[in-house]
Protein backbone atom coordinates (compact mmCIF):
# COMPACT_ATOMS: atom_id res chain seq x y z
CA UNK A 1 0.00 0.00 0.00
CA UNK A 2 0.99 3.45 -0.57
CA UNK A 3 3.25 5.82 1.57
CA UNK A 4 2.02 9.57 1.48
CA UNK A 5 4.63 11.96 3.65
CA UNK A 6 3.30 15.25 5.21
CA UNK A 7 6.53 17.64 4.76
CA UNK A 8 7.38 21.33 4.97
CA UNK A 9 10.21 22.69 6.72
CA UNK A 10 7.54 26.07 8.13
CA UNK A 11 6.19 25.50 10.91
CA UNK A 12 2.64 26.52 12.04
CA UNK A 13 1.91 25.08 7.91
CA UNK A 14 -0.76 23.04 8.57
CA UNK A 15 1.10 19.56 8.43
CA UNK A 16 -0.39 17.71 11.26
CA UNK A 17 -4.35 18.50 10.13
CA UNK A 18 -3.37 17.58 6.91
CA UNK A 19 -2.33 14.12 8.35
CA UNK A 20 -5.08 14.04 10.76
CA UNK A 21 -7.70 14.90 8.21
CA UNK A 22 -6.04 12.60 4.96
CA UNK A 23 -6.05 9.54 7.81
CA UNK A 24 -9.27 9.62 9.47
CA UNK A 25 -10.91 10.66 5.64
CA UNK A 26 -9.55 7.55 4.40
CA UNK A 27 -10.56 5.41 7.10
CA UNK A 28 -13.67 6.51 6.94
CA UNK A 29 -13.45 5.25 3.53
CA UNK A 30 -12.57 1.46 4.62
CA UNK A 31 -9.08 2.17 4.19
CA UNK A 32 -6.74 0.77 6.50
CA UNK A 33 -4.53 3.71 7.78
CA UNK A 34 -1.04 3.80 10.26
CA UNK A 35 -0.06 7.09 11.30
CA UNK A 36 3.40 7.91 12.28
CA UNK A 37 3.97 10.90 14.29
CA UNK A 38 7.45 11.75 13.79
CA UNK A 39 7.29 15.40 14.72
CA UNK A 40 8.78 16.46 18.49
CA UNK A 41 5.87 18.50 18.89
CA UNK A 42 4.01 15.10 18.77
CA UNK A 43 0.60 17.32 17.45
CA UNK A 44 -0.42 13.44 16.32
CA UNK A 45 -0.15 11.80 19.26
CA UNK A 46 -1.88 14.66 21.08
CA UNK A 47 -4.68 13.84 18.90
CA UNK A 48 -4.75 10.56 19.85
CA UNK A 49 -4.89 10.91 23.62
CA UNK A 50 -7.98 13.86 23.26
CA UNK A 51 -10.49 10.64 22.36
CA UNK A 52 -10.98 6.53 21.02
CA UNK A 53 -8.25 6.35 17.83
CA UNK A 54 -11.04 5.82 14.96
CA UNK A 55 -11.53 2.60 13.62
CA UNK A 56 -8.96 1.32 10.78
CA UNK A 57 -6.22 3.22 12.22
CA UNK A 58 -2.94 2.83 14.05
CA UNK A 59 -1.14 5.43 15.34
CA UNK A 60 2.52 5.21 16.31
CA UNK A 61 4.36 7.76 17.83
CA UNK A 62 8.38 8.31 18.96
CA UNK A 63 9.36 7.12 15.14
CA UNK A 64 12.87 8.51 15.11
CA UNK A 65 15.66 8.32 12.02
CA UNK A 66 16.88 4.98 12.71
CA UNK A 67 13.46 3.28 12.34
CA UNK A 68 11.77 5.40 9.76
CA UNK A 69 12.38 3.41 6.93
CA UNK A 70 11.93 -0.16 8.54
CA UNK A 71 8.56 1.24 10.42
CA UNK A 72 7.14 2.50 7.00
CA UNK A 73 8.07 -0.67 4.98
CA UNK A 74 6.38 -2.86 7.67
CA UNK A 75 3.02 -1.48 7.45
CA UNK A 76 3.40 -1.14 3.88
CA UNK A 77 3.77 -4.50 3.81
CA UNK A 78 0.92 -4.72 6.48
CA UNK A 79 -1.49 -3.82 3.92
CA UNK A 80 -2.36 -0.21 5.33
CA UNK A 81 -1.84 3.32 3.61
CA UNK A 82 1.12 5.01 5.69
CA UNK A 83 1.08 8.60 6.38
CA UNK A 84 3.90 10.03 7.45
CA UNK A 85 3.90 13.56 9.44
CA UNK A 86 7.40 14.98 9.87
CA UNK A 87 9.26 17.63 11.65
CA UNK A 88 9.40 20.76 10.49
CA UNK A 89 12.88 21.26 9.57
CA UNK A 90 15.72 19.55 6.40
CA UNK A 91 16.97 16.52 8.42
CA UNK A 92 17.92 13.35 7.69
CA UNK A 93 14.50 12.09 9.11
CA UNK A 94 12.91 13.99 6.95
CA UNK A 95 15.06 12.77 4.12
CA UNK A 96 14.72 9.20 5.03
CA UNK A 97 10.88 9.44 4.86
CA UNK A 98 10.66 11.36 1.55
CA UNK A 99 13.24 8.44 -0.50
CA UNK A 100 10.10 5.48 0.42
CA UNK A 101 7.48 7.94 -0.22
CA UNK A 102 4.51 7.32 -3.23
CA UNK A 103 3.33 10.64 -2.71
CA UNK A 104 4.95 14.14 -0.78
CA UNK A 105 1.91 16.14 -0.02
CA UNK A 106 3.52 19.95 1.29
CA UNK A 107 0.91 21.79 3.07
CA UNK A 108 1.29 25.91 2.42
CA UNK A 109 -0.59 28.96 3.34
CA UNK A 110 -1.41 31.40 0.85
CA UNK A 111 1.50 33.83 2.26
CA UNK A 112 4.92 34.50 0.86
CA UNK A 113 6.92 33.77 3.70
CA UNK A 114 4.69 30.51 3.92
CA UNK A 115 5.59 29.97 0.19
CA UNK A 116 9.22 31.19 -0.05
CA UNK A 117 9.92 28.34 3.00
CA UNK A 118 8.07 25.72 1.55
CA UNK A 119 9.89 25.50 -1.73
CA UNK A 120 12.42 24.76 0.30
CA UNK A 121 10.94 20.74 0.46
CA UNK A 122 10.39 21.03 -2.78
CA UNK A 123 13.72 21.34 -3.55
CA UNK A 124 14.66 18.88 -0.82
CA UNK A 125 12.12 16.15 -3.31
CA UNK A 126 14.38 17.00 -6.24
CA UNK A 127 17.38 16.24 -4.21
CA UNK A 128 16.20 12.84 -3.09
CA UNK A 129 14.84 12.35 -6.80
CA UNK A 130 18.45 12.99 -8.32
CA UNK A 131 19.80 10.61 -5.54
CA UNK A 132 17.43 8.03 -5.66
CA UNK A 133 17.14 8.29 -9.99
CA UNK A 134 13.27 8.20 -9.62
CA UNK A 135 10.54 10.46 -9.63
CA UNK A 136 8.96 11.01 -6.59
CA UNK A 137 5.25 12.20 -7.16
CA UNK A 138 4.42 15.25 -5.08
CA UNK A 139 2.28 17.97 -4.82
CA UNK A 140 1.20 21.32 -2.69
CA UNK A 141 -1.86 21.88 -1.01
CA UNK A 142 -3.20 25.79 0.44
CA UNK A 143 -3.99 25.60 3.82
CA UNK A 144 -6.29 27.76 6.06
CA UNK A 145 -7.66 29.12 2.97
CA UNK A 146 -10.43 31.89 2.96
CA UNK A 147 -13.44 31.82 1.07
CA UNK A 148 -12.01 34.88 -0.79
CA UNK A 149 -8.47 34.48 -2.00
CA UNK A 150 -6.43 37.66 -1.05
CA UNK A 151 -3.92 38.50 -4.32
CA UNK A 152 -1.46 37.18 -2.75
CA UNK A 153 -2.21 33.70 -2.60
CA UNK A 154 -3.54 33.48 -6.20
CA UNK A 155 -0.41 35.06 -7.17
CA UNK A 156 1.50 32.49 -5.27
CA UNK A 157 -0.51 30.03 -6.66
CA UNK A 158 -0.40 30.73 -10.68
CA UNK A 159 3.68 30.70 -9.55
CA UNK A 160 3.47 27.29 -8.65
CA UNK A 161 1.63 26.01 -11.36
CA UNK A 162 3.60 28.10 -14.16
CA UNK A 163 6.25 26.14 -13.24
CA UNK A 164 4.83 22.85 -12.99
CA UNK A 165 3.71 22.16 -9.39
CA UNK A 166 1.05 20.25 -8.74
CA UNK A 167 -1.46 22.19 -6.65
CA UNK A 168 -4.28 19.72 -4.86
CA UNK A 169 -8.06 21.23 -5.01
CA UNK A 170 -9.66 21.37 -3.04
CA UNK A 171 -7.47 23.12 -0.46
CA UNK A 172 -8.24 22.58 3.10
CA UNK A 173 -10.10 25.99 3.86
CA UNK A 174 -9.69 27.57 7.41
CA UNK A 175 -12.50 25.66 9.62
CA UNK A 176 -13.01 25.59 13.55
CA UNK A 177 -13.82 22.30 12.74
CA UNK A 178 -10.62 21.11 11.49
CA UNK A 179 -8.35 22.74 14.62
CA UNK A 180 -11.12 21.63 17.48
CA UNK A 181 -9.72 17.46 16.21
CA UNK A 182 -6.48 18.17 18.52
CA UNK A 183 -9.31 19.16 21.50
CA UNK A 184 -11.77 16.84 21.02
CA UNK A 185 -10.32 13.99 18.85
CA UNK A 186 -11.66 11.09 16.58
CA UNK A 187 -12.80 12.35 13.45
CA UNK A 188 -14.94 14.82 11.64
CA UNK A 189 -18.01 12.35 12.35
CA UNK A 190 -17.96 12.51 15.85
CA UNK A 191 -16.72 15.79 17.52
CA UNK A 192 -19.26 18.51 18.71
CA UNK A 193 -20.76 20.69 16.67
CA UNK A 194 -18.23 23.44 14.91
CA UNK A 195 -19.38 26.05 12.99
CA UNK A 196 -20.79 25.01 9.37
CA UNK A 197 -19.93 21.36 9.79
CA UNK A 198 -21.39 19.71 6.69
CA UNK A 199 -19.01 22.06 4.50
CA UNK A 200 -15.74 20.98 6.48
CA UNK A 201 -17.21 17.27 6.09
CA UNK A 202 -17.20 18.30 2.58
CA UNK A 203 -14.40 19.65 1.91
CA UNK A 204 -12.20 16.89 3.99
CA UNK A 205 -13.66 14.54 2.13
CA UNK A 206 -13.18 16.07 -1.34
CA UNK A 207 -9.20 16.54 -0.28
CA UNK A 208 -8.98 12.85 0.74
CA UNK A 209 -10.63 11.62 -2.54
CA UNK A 210 -8.26 14.72 -4.94
CA UNK A 211 -4.70 12.51 -2.58
CA UNK A 212 -6.25 9.32 -3.24
CA UNK A 213 -6.95 9.97 -7.18
CA UNK A 214 -3.49 10.40 -7.10
CA UNK A 215 -2.05 7.44 -5.65
CA UNK A 216 -4.53 5.42 -8.20
CA UNK A 217 -3.30 7.47 -11.03
CA UNK A 218 0.53 6.65 -10.01
CA UNK A 219 -0.77 2.77 -9.95
CA UNK A 220 -1.85 2.53 -12.89
CA UNK A 221 0.88 4.69 -14.33
CA UNK A 222 2.86 1.81 -13.04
Amino acid sequence: MPTIVIASPKGGAGKSTTAVLLGTELARAGARVTLLDCDPNQSLTLWGSRGAIPPRITLLSEIGESSIVKTIKQHDKDGSIVIVDLEGVASRLVSRAISQADLVITPMRGTTLDATIGVRALQLIAEEEEALDRRIPHAVVFTMTRAIRSKQHNEIERSLREQGVDVIEPSLMERSAFSSLFEFGGDLSNIPEQGNMDAARLNASGFAEAVFGRLVAKEQAA
